[in-house]
């Protein structure tokens, strides 16, 4: 089958997915509730979408499609607010975070739907461990060559991204030394990584995905786990290192974050992407992954070491009439504040055990926050 034709968008719009876990108020362990909270949630309006994801503990909030940031949170709190209330009538709690601290992989159920078992037979027990939760950050594209250009124009700020949503240190009941072990889950998987440096749809879709598609190994985008990935349905790129932060606050900053940035590339603020850039970016994402914040990157073009940190900065910096311009100055500051002093919610979860001594209370502070909005 041929790709889907590349829906226009309005550019610069975007839109979050947000995975979320299901977890018992008694032991804060992951509970198969989704099917009774999609069924409740089905009875009412709900001011988004709501969906199933690959097991029974989890489910996926999508909001619709925003140009501003104050929207998008507004949407955001509302979704939690309805989760909340619903999950409360159920006894059960919701949480972000990349990954439960010590939920067994292998007792977790594969939801009933088609592609979640056709998924669950070809990958084992990989299906089940990637009960895990991230963040998707959609952006409209005007065209799909310019969704290629975005999505290879971004490759040197993935770390950005890692570091600022990592919000999974702790897995199988230990401190993994990671900030985001989550993307540890995503990379067992054969078609994740990095897209091919195409910059053409035509070549993409004629020269990449039909000879892909030939050798039966995938049928569609969904198939592909890319970091980036185009999503001709929508008519945007799909960003998807993203560990769901423990609030939606986050979570809109950083949609508006990547927002801005694209802004940036569509009005030539960097040279233009490069195969080579791609030389230095699985080292980028592994630091990234591993300290956060703390993690040094190699710019692609001038093979400078850099403190992430530091290039965040500097980059909110670059990117301060974007901001004024879309009206996202409020986000662009949370930003800046997480990078030079709040630090990430990995950090965040480390400092809860280090004071409560144990790893349940990890989630029960996970949980606080996403009905709270703020960090306990």
């Amino acid at each position: 089958m041929p790709l889907e034709p590349f829906k226009h968008s309005e550019p610069l719009t975007m839109g979050v997915e947000l995975e979320l876990q299901i977890v018992n108020p008694y032991d804060l362990d992951l509970t198969p509730g989704a099917d009774d909270l999609l069924a409740l949630l089905r009875r009412a309006p709900f001011p988004g979408s709501v969906t199933p994801e690959m097991t029974q503990s989890m489910i996926e909030i999508a909001t619709g499609v925003h140009t501003r940031h104050e929207e998008l949170l507004a949407q955001l709190r509302a979704v939690r607010d309805t989760l909340v209330a619903a999950a409360d009538r159920l006894n059960v709690e919701l949480a972000g975070g990349g990954t439960h601290p010590f939920q067994r992989w292998f007792e977790q159920r594969i939801f009933d739907k088609p592609r979640f078992q056709q998924l669950s037979g070809l990958y084992g027990y990989l299906a089940k461990q990637f009960t895990v939760f991230g963040q998707h950050v959609h952006i409209g594209c005007r065209s799909a060559d310019e969704a290629l250009f975005l999505l290879h124009a971004l490759n040197r700020y993935v770390p950005h991204f890692i570091a600022l949503s990592a919000s999974s240190p702790f897995f199988q009941g230990v401190d993994t030394l990671f900030d985001s072990a989550r993307l540890n889950a995503v990379f067992a998987f054969p078609l994740s990584g990095r897209a091919p440096f195409v910059l053409r749809w035509d070549d993409f879709e004629q020269g990449y995905f039909r000879k892909m598609e030939a050798t039966g190994v995938v049928k569609s985008m969904k198939d592909f786990y890319w970091d980036i990935r185009p999503k001709p349905e929508y008519g945007t790129i799909e960003l998807r290192v993203c560990d769901t932060p423990l609030t939606v606050e986050r979570a809109a900053a950083l949609a508006a974050y990547l927002q801005a940035l694209c802004r940036h590339l569509l009005e030539g603020g960097d040279p233009a992407p490069e195969e080579d850039d791609y030389l230095v970016y699985t080292y980028n994402r592994f630091q990234a992954c591993r300290f956060g914040l703390d993690g040094t990157m190699v710019h692609p073009r001038t093979r400078e070491a850099l403190s992430i940190r530091e290039d965040i900065l500097t980059t909110v910096r670059r990117l301060a009439p974007h901001a004024q311009a879309l009206g996202s100055e409020a986000a662009l500051a949370d930003i800046e504040q997480v990078a030079a002093t709040l630090g990430n919610h990995a950090s965040h979860l480390r400092a809860v055990h280090a004071r409560t001594g144990n790893i349940q209370g990890v989630v029960r502070a996970a949980a606080d926050a996403w009905r709270h909005g703020v960090l306990c």
